[in-house]
């Protein structure tokens, strides 16, 4: 099941994508919140709003944050080998954590400004884990229990910031630079250990190329680790690292992000998240 918040009339809307397009479930008089659903509604009203032919399809939907209220943004760093060769740095021996801002979070379609201080703007597509349940201590085995969905993200950056120390907030987390959605799919819907694409376009040109089962520590494992540091709970996001391709690894200056760029963010099962730069 692929799920996505929009918005109607300024008020937040769940809405499902279905083989026909999208559906307002709200709209149609379903009383639950995306939240509401991730934390283990019964997910059965859905299916029957899915199947209801007689529903509208939504043309140009405006799209919302992914969860209603934003919880943590948990994020893993040089979590694909080839990504970490290319940027000179060791490969980890365990998942590299550190976060986000709530304000980083954004939805689809959404701007993000590059303020004109800075210009070592650069992209990142990852995918992105929406925790279900409260986790503290779960063993790799049972991490998958924990895991709701999954959805496309964009892990933006600042690397003069990031780099000049090894603290890497400053460059990690201004306000937009944690784009998500523009849909969660469940996690009975999607396998992150198979060789979905993950792919990043700016406008247009092909940046990363990627597959998920490329990554070093594949979720179960990013779940089951983090949650013995942080106690992750239902809503909570997790960026898992990005493949190669970044700016970070090219030589020439003109790489860098700047204002009017578009940015697409590619899954394979998932879809496509783009966010314009301004």
């Amino acid at each position: 099941m692929k799920l996505c918040n929009i918005l109607v009339e300024g008020k937040t809307h769940l809405a499902l994508e279905t083989e026909r397009g999208l559906v307002d479930a709200t709209a149609a008089g379903c009383t639950l919140t995306m939240d509401e659903v991730i934390a283990g509604a019964d997910r059965a009203v859905l299916e029957a709003f899915a199947e209801d032919e007689s529903l509208p399809v939504v043309e140009k939907p405006v799209y919302a944050n992914v969860v209603n209220k934003t919880g943590k943004l948990l994020c893993v760093g040089l979590n694909y080998a080839e990504h970490a060769r290319k940027t000179n740095m060791p490969l980890p021996a365990y998942p590299v954590l550190f976060s986000k801002f709530d304000n980083a979070l954004v939805p689809a379609e959404a701007p993000v400004e590059l303020p004109p201080w800075e210009s070592t703007y650069d992209y990142e597509a990852e995918l992105v884990i929406v925790v279900g349940k409260t986790a503290w201590g779960v063993s790799e085995e049972d991490a998958p229990d924990y895991i709701f969905g999954y959805t496309c993200g964009n892990d933006l950056s600042l690397r003069d910031a990031q780099m000049r120390s090894g603290q890497w907030l400053i460059g990690k987390t201004m306000p937009g630079f944690g784009p998500c959605g523009p849909v969660i799919v469940t996690a009975d819907c999607f396998d992150p250990s198979k060789p979905n694409p993950v792919r990043s376009y700016v406008n247009g040109e092909l940046r990363q190329n990627g597959t998920t089962d490329d990554m070093i520590f594949q979720c179960a494992k990013v779940v089951s680790y983090a949650s013995h540091y942080v106690r992750l709970e239902p809503g909570d996001l997790i960026f898992t690292g990005t493949p190669s391709g970044v700016a970070l690894e090219r030589k020439d200056e003109g790489i860098w992000l700047k204002p009017g760029d578009v940015v697409d963010i590619e899954i394979g099962g998932i879809g496509t998240l783009r966010n314009t730069m301004a």
